[in-house]
């Protein structure tokens, strides 16, 4: 049974039972390689994983991939292993991943197309949503449990649920219902039985370990926090006004607080957001479930699956997704420290790209938005970018960003809100329909899709995506 939830034991079991096949076959080999995506989910994915087969003494050969396309997988062949492990991708890629030879098991969340892969473990085929009930990790973490199991060492990898949170928080898993739901809080509640995890109801504000309090609110954008989000004179005047000491050895941050400080905090927010008139969906994003990785240090970025989270993409998101593996898999010297500049310079990346949509604004079409940042904005940030840019965007509309690709295509991130996906919005579908439509590929979430094309399809691309999104919210 999962999580006290009966009508999740029968999923449970049928992905265990495909878990526990393709650990007997891993376990049996010698050498293998694992191929993973790049960013949060996929980092922690493949740390999951790789921790689990070092634990088994099975050797590995770690990738990392943008996207999982014909030359990655024969890049991925070239290396001839008895069998690869694909995790937080590989669904959409099945039909070639068999055509092209590859011995695989597949440990994925994104939505399944063609056939073919037998250890292929997913939420979708068990009928759970790969969007909130069950991340990449999540998947790996359930093969990693039974690859445990297989080589006589049951429970063995149970601490690993703590970087299965953090992908799926970094998947943003929590946001739909302001807290892990599905086999996502099954997989938290192992972790909390294991000592790894703790869990309580507080601000879902990002920074409460590491930013001082103003900042943590300035930078706010889901929710969004009308009148302070994006000003820091006025969180700091907020602040004051409620009477809270800003600075006492150092700038103080949310876990510096007292109690009673942090509910005259909540309560003040909470009611700026009545009067601005949040609905009731935004207003309980402000306060909901955070999740603490007991193991790590307070006051570091590793102690909040959300900030734990966003370190990791800033590895991978810069070509080095072998420092935030060396961070998964416990490395708190030397790669920490990297991973740290990393982040530094990831979040001068975003200031620069949100000043950059700033000066040259976002065009409005009828049911979309969209800026194309060419060459100016990294095209592994631009998605960020434009969920930041929702702060001073039309929250009624998903924000489409276009950046060169290295390889000479056009990528497109799509950003949506909760709000838009309750009144209908599915960013994969539609995003995947336009961009097969001019030649090109696409896919990800109901909230968050990402696609590449043939840069002189731009415009017919919006025109076909904004007709998509407008029958969706329509209907």
């Amino acid at each position: 049974m999962a999580a006290g939830n009966p009508e999740l034991g029968l999923e449970l079991s049928a992905l265990a039972r495909i878990s526990e096949r393709a650990a007997s076959l891993i376990s049996r080999q010698k050498e293998v390689v694992v191929a993973s995506h790049v960013d949060a989910d996929g980092l922690t994915s493949a740390g999951i994983i790789s921790a689990a087969l070092d634990r088994a003494g099975v050797e590995r050969k770690t990738l990392f991939f943008r996207q999982l396309d014909l030359p990655a997988l024969e890049e991925i062949a070239d290396l001839g292993p008895d069998l690869a492990i694909f995790t937080d991708l590989g669904s959409g890629m099945q039909s070639e991943i068999v055509g092209i030879g590859l011995s695989a098991v597949v440990a994925d969340h994104h939505r399944p197309q063609g056939s073919g892969v037998e250890h292929h473990i997913n939420p979708h085929l068990a009928g759970l949503d790969g969007a909130t009930q069950l991340s990449g990790s999540g998947t790996s973490f359930l093969l990693a449990r039974a690859l445990a199991g297989a080589v006589g060492c049951r429970g063995e990898n149970d601490d690993l649920s703590a970087l299965a949170i953090v992908g799926a928080v970094g998947d943003l898993q929590d946001m739909a219902k302001g807290r892990l739901v599905g086999l996502n809080r099954w997989i938290l509640d192992i972790g909390v039985e294991a000592g790894a995890l703790s869990f309580g109801r507080d601000l879902k504000l990002f920074g409460k370990q590491t930013r001082p309090v103003f900042k943590m609110l300035e930078f706010s954008s889901d929710p969004y926090i009308p009148g302070l989000s994006g000003d820091e004179d006025a969180c700091i005047s907020f602040l004051k006004e409620q009477g809270i000491r800003l600075k006492g050895e150092r700038w103080r941050r949310w876990i510096d607080m007292s109690p009673e400080e942090k509910a005259r905090i909540a309560s003040a927010l909470v009611r700026r957001g009545l009067r601005a008139g949040l609905s009731n969906p935004q207003l309980e994003r402000l306060v909901g479930e955070v999740y603490v990785l007991l193991a790590e240090q307070e006051g570091t970025e590793l102690r909040d699956a959300s900030e734990y989270s966003t370190l990791l993409n800033a590895t991978a998101r810069y070509g080095h997704s072998g420092v935030g593996l060396a961070v998964c898999l416990g490395d708190r010297g030397r790669a920490l420290e990297e991973a740290r500049l990393l982040l530094s310079e990831h979040r001068q990346n975003l200031v620069n790209g949100l000043k950059l949509v700033k000066e040259e604004g976002i065009v409005p079409l009828d049911h979309i938005q969209y800026f194309d940042a060419g060459d100016r904005i990294l095209e592994t940030i631009v998605g960020i970018v434009a969920g930041m840019s929702f702060q001073t965007a039309d929250r009624r509309k998903p924000i489409l960003a276009f950046a060169a690709a290295e390889d000479g295509r056009l990528k497109v991130s799509a950003r949506g809100t909760q709000e838009l996906v309750r009144s209908g919005l599915n960013l994969a579908e539609a995003i995947s329909r336009a961009a097969e439509s001019v030649g090109g590929v696409g896919g990800g979430h109901n909230v968050a899709a990402g696609a590449t094309i043939p840069p002189e399809a731009r415009d017919e691309f919006l025109e076909l995506i904004d007709d998509i999104v407008g029958d969706q919210i329509r209907t």
